[in-house]
């Protein structure tokens, strides 16, 4: 019997079979989890990290479920929080491969996605920096003020469902807290939410775990049910990416990247007819 090469090994687990009907990425964030209400939360250094990360994959486990349940026979899911290592792989549903450790590349929090899917799944999704009454919003590492590509400001879950657009693929659902969901809802229109808690301020009001996982279930297994309603969100090229950033610092960095274009007191833009090539330099100045 022979053995595949590792590289090809990889490309037979990611390839959807021949027979697939619907292979879904499940993109798992962590500040949208259900309890979560500080950053301390989700920080390895910190003693609620060990906890929140099992209530991560909990959640994560219960998109699987759904997934499952409306016919998906490949489900891939993408730790993308962070270090990218949060997710517990013992506990994860044995019928998902886990994507984790951090990529260098545009994909990032939606690696691998391409249009071999049909679908992507948001869990624990946060809004943008600035959202009044939203539970941890930031951009990315939070030293970007703002994030816009085309005039369109966008929170993380904007971008990576502009990345899976390219692909032709649809976001098809959200958890996190209650602005996240309103924001996207906002900008891709027709998209299942399940809003796990809610802000007073900068409190969080949340539901008990097992019935956000329950939630979480049954709207990921709903909105795959409806997959044909959902379409994939796009924006015309060449894409303009205007950054607001935090400091001089972080503004004088960014203009060292070529192309990179000082625009305001705390802006940069960035213009390509490559999306993927504006995410690489959003990476590079964040």
């Amino acid at each position: 019997m022979k053995t595949l090469p590792a590289i090809a090994f990889l490309h037979f687990l990611l390839a959807a079979p021949a027979t697939a009907q619907l292979k879904v990425l499940v993109s798992v964030d962590m500040e949208g989890i259900a309890g979560v209400a500080h950053f301390s939360a989700t920080s390895e250094s910190q003693n609620q990290y060990s906890y929140f990360r099992r209530v991560m994959t909990k959640e994560a486990n219960a998109a699987i479920e759904g997934a499952l349940a409306a016919g998906a026979t490949t489900v891939i899911v993408r730790d993308a929080h962070g270090s990218k290592r949060n997710l517990l792989p013992e506990e994860l549903r044995q019928e998902a491969l886990l994507v984790t450790g951090v990529d260098p590349g545009p994909k990032n929090m939606v690696l691998p996605v391409d249009d071999t899917f049909d679908a992507v799944v948001f869990v624990g999704y946060h809004a943008k920096a600035g959202t009044p009454d939203a539970i941890l919003e930031h951009v990315s590492t939070g030293t970007v003020r703002d994030l816009s590509i085309n005039g369109v400001s966008m929170l993380e879950g904007g971008y990576n469902a502009l990345i899976a657009g390219l692909y032709d693929v649809p976001v098809v659902f959200v958890s996190g807290d209650e602005a996240a969901c309103n924001q996207l809802t906002a900008l891709l229109g027709n998209i299942e939410t399940v809003a796990v808690k809610q802000a007073i301020g900068s409190v969080a009001v949340s539901v008990h775990p097992a019935v956000a996982r329950e939630r979480i279930r049954v709207g990921v297994e709903k909105a795959l049910r409806s997959i044909d309603s959902h379409v994939p969100y796009k924006l015309a090229a060449p894409y303009t990416m205007r950054l607001e950033l935090k400091s001089e610092s972080l503004i004088s960095k960014a203009t060292l990247y070529p192309g990179m274009t000082r625009t305001g007191s705390w802006a940069v833009e960035y213009t390509s007819d490559d999306l993927l090539e504006v995410m690489n330099a959003f990476n590079a100045v964040k």
